[in-house]
């Protein structure tokens, strides 16, 4: 049985895996856009909205909770004053994922995650 057990493994350890959230949700935030695999964008998708709720308070223990996920004090600044509050008035779906071609090398679906509002 499955009970609560959530998450893709990726074939990486915890660690491994905590890691590479950080990184790829921290990659998002700073440009808006990344392209990975079909597999990391939909386990990254969850991460990030998350943190964009928890940003959206705007107070300062906000601020500390989403320091201690995203390790880059300038990084959590720009999203506190820019991307937090320009989906204020949005009650989720922060973030859209785009199917894109597979990889030639080993056969990979991959993908494009992007906050909603930067496709220009």
């Amino acid at each position: 049985m499955r009970h609560l057990s959530s998450g893709r493994k990726l074939g990486r350890s915890s660690s491994h895996r905590v890691a590479l959230k950080r990184s790829q949700a921290a990659a998002l935030f700073r440009h808006g856009r990344i392209k990975t695999t079909l597999a990391k964008a939909k386990d990254l998708r969850p991460y990030v909205e998350k943190l964009i709720t928890t940003a959206k308070g705007g107070d300062l223990h906000a601020r500390r909770q989403v320091l201690r996920e995203i390790h880059d004090v300038a990084l959590v600044r720009k999203i506190m004053d820019e991307i937090a509050p320009s989906f204020a008035e949005r009650a989720g779906g922060y973030t859209r994922i785009y199917r894109l071609e597979t990889r030639r090398g080993d056969g990979a679906q991959e993908a494009l995650i992007e906050l909603v509002g930067s496709e220009a």
